[in-house]
């Protein structure tokens, strides 16, 4: 058996209205004074309420900071990082909403107990000092945030995602509410649970899979493959539960291996052309798994045996009614051929393209983004 180091520690509170928990949860941490992180949506829909409810239940002060947009630049912590500031002293950090916003709360985590900027941060257990205790509330179906040490921070003017990973800034409780999906939209939903089934999947043959990685991802596959598709047409909170589970475990699967040539791809897309991460994965992640399939085609099987893995991710693809190309994507940008060297350039230095199953070069990322022009 292949060896490995994980580190198992942290609380995991799931079920239905499993949010109203959350003061006893912060009170269990030590927690007095609280910053949110989270966005307008999550205010809009009631969500935020929920968790000021459960918090004035057991007297703990609060702070919401609900300014974070999608794919969070430096720029949204270091406004998240003056507001805690306004309002110290903070002893307690809470992200809610998706990835971005627990993303987000990892590197306000970060600037507000060591200081400096986000870049010094850049890579793995760069903070020298202690850091606030954390939770973590997804509110969707397919980050995985919840699970890793890493937040993934894009530079304001570059817009080059940073990954920065520390143990200490791994939320110490996990809040797993399936009646926080509710109000998901089918379009939100479909692009998060795709990432999800992504990372199970480029988890489980990653050159760093190991024993306990893959146990995770196979069971995340399990539980979002077959449940995807009626969590995505209907507010159906035992499949939305599943998913929302199975996205916990895929992120497991992340934390103790990596990812692959597929997010490696999407990455440039979401920073030059902005489309939506889980698009731009979706829309590679087909023809990364046929490029692999030649070194991990075994693996491939073990994961879904029922069938082929590429025809079942198509239909579930098509089942969420997603673009196949990036010209459907980004018509006003009109992407030509000319500038899939420039995008096969940034893939081939993003971080998890070094753990791809196969090794990928420039050339490779070039054809790969060929197929989906």
């Amino acid at each position: 058996m292949v060896s490995f180091d994980s580190d198992l520690a942290q609380r995991v509170v799931f079920g239905d209205n499993s949010i109203e928990k959350l003061g006893q949860a912060t009170i269990t941490l030590d927690g007095t004074r609280v910053l949110i992180i989270t966005d307008t949506g999550i205010k809009k829909s009631g969500i935020l309420d929920r968790a000021y409810s459960a918090l004035n239940k057991e007297n703990i002060s609060y702070y919401g900071f609900t300014d974070v947009d999608p794919n969070p630049t430096t720029e949204h912590v270091y406004k998240a990082v003056q507001f805690a500031q306004d309002n110290q002293p903070i002893d307690l950090i809470i992200g809610l909403g998706g990835g971005s916003a627990m993303d987000c709360a990892k590197g306000v985590n970060f600037i507000l107990t060591n200081g400096g900027e986000m870049e010094d941060y850049w890579g793995t257990n760069k903070a020298t000092k202690p850091m606030l205790s954390s939770i973590g509330i997804p509110t969707t179906i397919g980050t995985g945030s919840e699970a890793q040490s890493y937040a993934l921070i894009a530079q304001e003017n570059t817009h080059i995602k940073m990954a920065c990973g520390d143990k200490k800034a791994k939320f110490d409780t996990v809040i797993l509410d399936p009646t926080l999906t509710g109000t998901l939209p089918k379009l939100q939903a479909t692009i998060t649970g795709i990432d999800a089934i992504a990372h199970a999947i480029e988890s489980f043959v990653s050159t760093r899979r190991n024993p306990l990685s893959q146990m995770y991802a196979i069971h995340a596959w399990n539980m979002l493959e077959s449940n995807f598709q009626i969590a995505i047409h209907e507010a159906h909170l035992d499949a939305r539960g599943k998913m929302l589970f199975g996205a916990y475990l895929a992120g497991l699967a992340i934390e103790n291996s990596m990812l692959g040539a597929a997010h490696a791809c999407a990455n440039p897309l979401t920073t030059q052309y902005g489309i939506t991460h889980g698009i731009a994965v979706s829309l590679m992640l087909p023809h990364v798994i046929r490029f692999n399939e030649q070194v991990v085609g075994d693996l491939y099987k073990e994961l879904y045996s029922k069938g082929n893995l590429v025809e079942r991710i198509e239909s579930l693809i098509e089942c969420g009614d997603l673009p196949n190309t990036l010209q459907q994507c980004t018509v006003q940008c009109n992407i030509r051929s000319t500038d899939l060297s420039t995008l096969a350039k940034e893939a081939a230095v993003q971080w998890t393209a070094q753990f791809n199953p196969r090794p990928v070069d420039i050339e490779d990322f070039e054809r790969l983004y060929e197929k989906v022009l």
